[in-house]
């Protein structure tokens, strides 16, 4: 069959619309449901002098293989490139949820997001930390945000935190079930039939044996010698900064970093504009792009589209298309 992937359009001000604009149909052998306002991708088409005749999508219709369909959602209030409108926050998260209950209701076999503006939806008054949670919140599951550039995966046992709540928040229960989830999602959907599984430390050298910090004795390394009784290869703790190595990496299928900026500034210098947002944990397929909404670029047409034909690519290999690289 062929799928049909549901493809949200992001902040209005930001970059998602033009990322969107750049598209052929052809590229992808699934059918595209982009989600957004009609108005503003006119707009912003000629703006940036591109076509844009995208037919409307009928949920009645057969899928097609190389087309792009469009699904109208109306903004609260016009929109132009590089000005936040708070107004606008229900329409970005009115895109969320109709995908995501597409793919729950088996309308769509996967999501895939261009960036949003967490402030301006907190701005709005809505309680917003990113769109792992939300998105959790929605279909259920417990997520796991993992990156991924060519061969490197980097997985977070927490994702949208202040440094300093990250300790409290690495308990034995919570890191075993992420473990869990990796280990079980690599083999689900990226085929990887006893993936390994590399977990740093939380403190600086992995706490040195407690000298620089015990959540690796009495914490991380308990929940890592379960996770070994249960059949999951986890390998750690072990120091960040030795860890994102060759010697160490080769051989590796993910890596599980403890907190946000531990293991991503790793991953997206790596490959940054080509990496992927996987969301795993959950009873759908999501994946995104690995940037945010670069103001200052939208509308302009320098905005770079490696990462959103990426995360396409990559939700339609999880989907289990077969034309799908």
């Amino acid at each position: 069959m062929i799928p049909r992937l549901a493809v949200t359009s992001g902040e209005p001000a930001g970059i998602g619309p033009d990322l969107l604009l750049t598209l052929s149909p052809a590229e992808f052998p699934a059918e595209l449901v982009v989600m957004g306002d009609r108005h503003l991708f006119a707009d912003r088409a000629a703006q940036l002098g591109v076509a844009f005749d995208w037919p409307d999508y009928d949920p009645q219709q057969p899928t097609a293989a190389g087309v792009i369909r469009f699904h109208h959602h109306p903004l609260a209030q016009p929109a132009r490139a590089g000005h936040l409108d708070a107004h606008n926050a229900r329409y970005v998260l009115a895109m969320l949820d109709s995908a995501a209950d597409g793919c729950v209701q088996g309308a769509f076999a996967a999501m895939v997001t261009a960036p949003v503006q967490k402030s301006v939806i907190n701005e709005a008054g809505i309680a917003f930390s990113g769109h792992t949670e939300y998105l959790a919140e929605r279909v259920g599951g417990h997520p796991v945000m993992m990156l991924a550039a060519d061969q490197l995966r980097v997985a977070l046992a927490t994702t949208h935190l202040p440094l300093s709540a990250v300790p409290a928040a690495i308990t034995y229960d919570t890191l075993l079930q992420v473990l869990r989830i990796l280990h079980a999602d690599l083999a689900r959907w990226l085929k990887k039939s006893q993936p390994r599984i590399l977990v740093t430390g939380l403190n600086p050298h992995a706490g040195e044996s407690g000298h620089l910090g015990r959540e690796e004795i009495e914490v991380i390394g308990p929940a890592l010698e379960q996770a070994r009784s249960e059949g999951i290869q986890a390998i750690g703790p072990l120091p960040a900064d030795t860890l994102f190595t060759p010697t160490h990496l080769n051989g590796a299928d993910a890596v599980l970093a403890m907190y946000h900026d531990q293991g991503l500034p790793v991953l997206k210098y790596a490959g940054f504009g080509e990496a992927v947002n996987i969301t795993l944990g959950l009873p759908i397929i999501r994946t995104s792009v690995d940037h945010g909404t670069a103001l200052s670029l939208a509308g302009t047409g320098r905005a770079q589209g490696g990462s959103l034909r990426a995360a396409i690519r990559a939700a339609l290999s999880l989907t289990g298309a077969d034309d799908a690289t």
